[in-house]
């Protein structure tokens, strides 16, 4: 048996196996090892070189040919098929001339809400509240078994980097990414990051870890008007308030836990101390605040898209390089590098990379850093010793009895009971006329009627309202704009509840302004991603209600687009106040 190379023995310092393994490394090699973009996983985790991201170019094949070795795996299979998937990816990365095994990362994959570029519905995985039902419990010990918990199904499937967690302040509730966020407080927010990286990384990385991808530094919840970054019109991120420090603390306990990357947004900071260009492309963000100021010295990976353009589904998407769209792409990955970031998310042009290299456009030497931290953590990740998985028993780990159950009472916990006119807890077996609930499961608690009328009440489930946008299908996924039910959904609504005494539940993805509803109701819960199991538990008594809202409910949109997108807290007269949370 040929002996180990340095880089190859696990008794060696893991500083030793790098500088070997980087002495090793072409130009192509370390450029590959840059990017970090999109693979998808068929439902029946049938594995082929052939196929690229949603069927374009390049193909996995042509990917590996370019020496990546990150990838983010997208859509969904069963779990066995999900580890035999991986496995045979890793199969092949072992079988180059410097066997780098590949590390495969993911968005969320623990709640019913599917978003492009934002989670993904798993249905094997034990399903959980969003983060914001997290924060609403409050209790950092629960987020850390959560944690814990997705860990053991990430590892049982072979994902070993987590694209989370999403640590931005809900301070502008228009915007369309707030269900990803611990709310609007910094200081539980901090609390909860910390918990959620010990929970997935533990003390430190190690081979029992899936890393951490802590985002989007230095905050993203301040967007203008609540405009999501990733389009055009909202690359701008605004502080009326000067409040641009307090969305900081989240990243420095993400820091002090040890996560093992720092990820940041799209969006150019207007009107403060920085250059007004996207955070990817920002020397005084990255270098100024994260590594000097903060002390930060692990892996900047961008979001997702900041080099180039892509067509998706027919229609072109531009890069998300906002105040650098003037700048060609090999002129953007130099000023992010010159900005100190180590990887290109979402992206997969390496040889424009080696090119500048050999034109001496970037320096090797500058190269070498960023490659020494990406190399750094697939070999504390323990991926060269072990890179596959049991697919047998991954079947068994991911959606167990036990982690199922501990998500399920977590939905629980997290509802909000907001409004209780002295009807809940419901007893007995009711008439129930019902919308956006299944009938059998409301068939377990009373008797399902036709119409408000024939009721003894009404229970609907809605979601907060958003403003439909269709010029291009990936914003369906972002749901943006005004929070309040319009005309004629509004009317039809309150007659129904003057029909028949109601109970609303309202997924709060984002601070529904809801006066009228929540007037006209004579209960009122907020969920933030439970199932009608878990609502009804809560309407019928089964599970006392305790959660607080981790955001406030403005009263109206005025008091909506008055307020400061930077501040938390900062409508006026709001409807529900932060904190807010009835019980029995």
């Amino acid at each position: 048996m040929p002996a180990l190379l340095p880089y190859q023995d696990p008794a060696r310092p893991i500083d030793e196996r790098v500088e070997d393994l980087l002495s090793r490394m072409t130009v192509e090699d370390k450029a590959g090892l840059m990017f970090h973009t999109m693979l998808m996983i068929p439902p029946d985790g049938e594995f082929s070189l052939d196929v690229g991201f949603m069927g374009m170019k390049p193909t996995l094949g042509e990917l590996l040919e370019k020496r990546l070795t990150h990838f983010n795996l997208v859509g969904s299979a069963p779990a066995q098929q999900t580890a035999a998937f991986l496995n045979q990816l890793q199969g092949l990365a072992a079988e180059t001339r410097l066997g780098i095994p590949i590390t495969m990362s993911s968005d969320p994959r623990h709640t019913p809400k599917e978003g492009m570029g934002a989670m993904m519905s798993t249905p094997g995985f034990s399903q959980w509240p969003e983060t914001t039902g997290l924060a609403a419990i409050g209790d950092p010990e629960l987020v850390q078994e959560f944690a814990d918990i997705a860990r053991q199904e990430y590892l049982a499937v072979g994902l070993r980097a987590a694209l989370h967690p999403m640590v931005d302040l809900a301070t502008e509730p228009r915007w369309g990414r707030i269900n990803g966020t611990f709310g609007e407080d910094s200081a539980l927010t901090a609390r909860m990051t910390a918990a959620y990286i010990r929970g997935f990384q533990g003390d430190e990385l190690g081979p029992q870890s899936v890393a951490c991808t802590t985002k989007h530094f230095p905050g993203g919840g301040a967007q203008k008007d609540g405009s999501d970054p990733h389009f055009s019109y909202g690359a701008e991120q605004a502080y009326p308030g000067g409040n641009f420090d307090y969305h900081l603390p989240p990243f420095v306990a993400a820091i002090e836990a040890g996560t093992a990357i720092m990820m940041p947004y799209y969006a150019k900071p207007m009107g403060t101390e920085y250059e007004e260009v996207g955070f990817a492309f920002n020397k005084g963000i990255i270098t100024g605040l994260l590594r000097e100021r903060m002390g930060f010295d692990g892996v900047v990976c961008t979001d997702w898209g900041v080099l180039t353009d892509d067509e998706i589904m027919g229609t072109s998407f531009p890069a998300r390089a906002w105040g650098v769209e003037e700048l060609t792409v090999p002129e953007r990955i130099v000023k992010a590098l010159e900005a100190g970031v180590d990887q290109f998310g979402g992206e997969a042009c390496p040889e424009i990379l080696v090119e500048l290299l050999r034109a001496g456009e970037v320096s090797e030497e500058r190269i070498d850093v960023s490659v020494r931290r990406l190399l750094r953590d697939k070999f504390r990740l323990g991926l060269f010793e072990s890179r596959t998985v049991d697919a047998a028993a991954a079947a068994n780990i991911v959606g167990s009895p036990a982690f199922r159950a501990a998500g399920d009472l977590a939905q629980r916990r997290s509802m909000v009971l907001l409004k209780n006119d002295g009807q809940l807890p419901l007893r007995g077996r009711p008439r129930l006329y019902i919308e956006n609930i299944d009938a059998d499961a409301a068939a377990q608690y009373g008797d399902v009627v036709e119409s408000p009328e024939a009721a003894d009440f009404a229970i609907l489930r809605l979601q907060t309202p958003f403003e439909p946008r269709s010029n291009f299908f990936l914003e369906q996924f972002f749901h943006q704009g005004d929070l309040d039910f319009k005309e004629p959904e509004l009317s039809r609504l309150l007659d129904i509840m003057a029909r028949a005494p109601t109970i609303v539940d309202i997924y709060l993805e984002r601070a529904a302004v809801i006066p009228e509803i929540a007037e006209a109701a004579v209960g009122l819960l907020g969920n933030f991603s439970a199932s009608d199991a878990a609502v009804l538990d809560v309407i019928f008594g089964r599970f006392s209600p305790s959660a607080k809202l981790p955001f406030e409910l403005p009263r109206s949109m005025d008091a909506v687009r008055a307020q400061r997108s930077d501040m938390p807290s900062d409508s006026q007269d709001p409807l529900f106040e932060y904190g807010h949370g009835l019980s029995y």
